[in-house]
């Protein structure tokens, strides 16, 4: 297990306790490194090499662990680099029954009846503004669409990054407008959704 969770249980638990969503991300975070510009991927965690069974092994193993943490039984899973396949193999097929759905990296609007919950739409943030955050934002109210910003690091200690100031100038706006956008956990979006397509 990474040094962040490791180090830090207390902290997470915490942040469970006050409601934030401890979702899956992989035991490794492995990338596909055959696909072009993906030189950076070491090869112990490269999806190219892995099995299906080892990648779902590893995130059965990282759903054991969070729940050890925070005790839940649903959570959300997020695809990293988002790459879906292993070889031709779509892996998350063998793991829908361990999740209430899975975040991939596709920016796109949709209402919730559209949302495919293996692949959820989501808007990756990476130097970008508070006021560009709040356009998409506006522009998710207007389209009646699910909006899900993707954060790699708020604040540094991360190359996909966005400052703290410009997220706190975000969550300020949601709070001044928290009785027309509902801010909630990827798990209980999901879940919501996933009664609404239900629904007959």
């Amino acid at each position: 297990m990474p040094p962040a969770l490791t180090n830090r249980l207390n902290e997470w638990r915490k942040a469970a306790k006050e409601g934030h969503e401890l979702g899956n991300h992989t035991l490794n975070h492995p990338c596909d490194g055959s696909l072009p510009g993906r030189a950076w991927v070491s090869k112990d965690a490269n999806l190219a090499k892995y099995t299906v069974k080892r990648a779902v092994d590893e995130i059965k193993v990282t759903n054991a662990f969070l729940k050890a943490i925070d005790g839940k039984d649903k959570r959300t899973f997020a695809y990293p680099c988002g790459d879906l396949k292993i070889n031709d193999t779509l892996f998350y097929n063998s793991l829908k029954n361990e999740f209430s759905g899975a975040r991939g990296v596709v920016s796109a609007y949709a209402g919730a009846k559209d949302i495919n919950l293996d692949n959820i739409y989501c808007f990756g943030q990476s130097d970008t503004t508070a006021e560009q955050m709040i356009a998409q934002i506006k522009e998710a109210e207007r389209k009646g669409s699910l909006m899900v910003l993707l954060f790699h690091g708020v604040g540094g200690e991360h190359p996909l990054n966005v400052s703290a100031k410009e997220h706190e100038k975000v969550l300020r706006y949601l709070n001044s407008r928290k009785k027309d956008i509902w801010v909630a956990p990827m798990v209980t979006v999901a879940e919501y959704i996933k009664k609404l397509q239900t629904t007959k």
